[in-house]
C-alpha cells in the first residue's frame, strides 16, 4: 500500500525544484522530467486514496488506528495543495514557454499515467492481492486444522 504522506512529500519536492528550474530558465526538456516526477507523485497520492477507500481484507484488520477527523482533514489539504501546485505549474510553464505548453504537459501526463498503471500498480495490487489470499489460505488451513483436529479427538473418544 503506498503511504500517502511520503508519496505528498515526493511532490512537494518535486514542486520546488520544478519550480526553481521554471524560474531559473531552463529548457523545456530539462523541466519536464521534474515535472513528470511531480505528476508521478501526485498519481502516487491519488492511488494511496483509492487503495485507502477499497482495503483488501487484511488491511481491514489493521486499519482504524488514525482519527476519522484527522485523516479527512489530511486528506483534504493535501488535494488543495496539489491543485494549488498544479495551477502554478500551468502558469509557469504557459508564461516562460508558451500558452499550448500547459496542454503538452497535461497529454504527457496522461501517457505517464497510463504507463505506470500498467507497470508499477498492477505490480502493487498483484502484491496485495498475495498477501490477502495469503492470510485467506493461513486462516482456512487453521479453521480446517481445528475442524479436523476436532473430529479427531470425537473419533478417538467414541
Amino acid at each position: 500500500m503506498i503511504d500517502p504522506v511520503s508519496a505528498f512529500a515526493a511532490a512537494q519536492a518535486a514542486f520546488s525544484i520544478t519550480k526553481k528550474l521554471i524560474g531559473a530558465g531552463r529548457e523545456l526538456h530539462d523541466v519536464s522530467s521534474q515535472i513528470g516526477k511531480w505528476y508521478e507523485a501526485c498519481s502516487d497520492v491519488n492511488k494511496a486514496e483509492s487503495q485507502r477507500k477499497n482495503p483488501k481484507a487484511f488491511e481491514k484488520m489493521s486499519q482504524g488506528s488514525e482519527s476519522l477527523e484527522r485523516e479527512a482533514l489530511d486528506l483534504i489539504v493535501r488535494k488543495k495543495a496539489l491543485l494549488e501546485k498544479e495551477k502554478e505549474i500551468k502558469f509557469l510553464l504557459n508564461y516562460r514557454y508558451g500558452p499550448s505548453t500547459y496542454k503538452e504537459m497535461t497529454d504527457l501526463r496522461k501517457q505517464i499515467r497510463e504507463e505506470r498503471e500498467r507497470t508499477v500498480y498492477r505490480a502493487m495490487e498483484a502484491k496485495r492481492d498475495m498477501m490477502n489470499n495469503a492470510v485467506i489460505l493461513g486462516l482456512s488451513l487453521g479453521i480446517f486444522g481445528v475442524i479436523g483436529g476436532g473430529v479427531y479427538l470425537l473419533m478417538l473418544a467414541l
